[in-house]
């Protein structure tokens, strides 16, 4: 597979549940809106998780990192303390040293977040985008 080679993704979903903590929340009982991103962050992390990488083994290994390059996240509706919810998390692209994830944060099939996130892959050392490791580009299309 060429280092240039666009991988579109069929269908392939991950989902991550978390659950509304009082510390996640305003007075009011509402996710602040940061929150979000934390929800985001930890389902993309878990999802390469499962693919049997790991950030810190990027790291140490090759000193590579993934860093959020854009973002761009539709709050819906809001998330209240002790919700139970879902992340879900499709990587619809990989290319170059770039990945696009499309995340839903749902609560009983309602989706009350969309985000789009594009991260590079950085080589920690130079502070310069790498292209995407062959072996994690063939465990996206498994």
């Amino acid at each position: 597979m060429a280092n240039n080679l666009s991988i579109i993704l069929n269908n392939q979903c991950f989902t991550f549940p978390v659950r509304v903590y009082y510390e996640d929340t305003d007075a009011g009982g509402v996710v602040y809106h940061a929150r979000y991103l934390h929800f985001f962050e930890r389902a993309r992390t878990e999802y390469l998780r499962t693919l049997n990488f790991s950030q810190q083994s990027l790291l140490q290994e090759q000193q590579l990192a993934f860093v959020v390059k854009t973002m761009s996240i539709d709050y819906c509706i809001p998330a209240k303390l002790d919700d139970y919810l879902i992340v879900e998390t499709e990587i619809t692209a990989a290319k170059g040293a770039t990945i696009l994830f499309e995340q839903r944060l749902v609560r009983e099939a309602v989706v009350l977040s969309k985000a789009t996130v594009k991260v590079a892959c950085v080589d920690l050392g130079k502070m310069k985008p790498v292209a995407i490791p062959e072996e994690l580009k063939a465990a996206f299309l498994k």
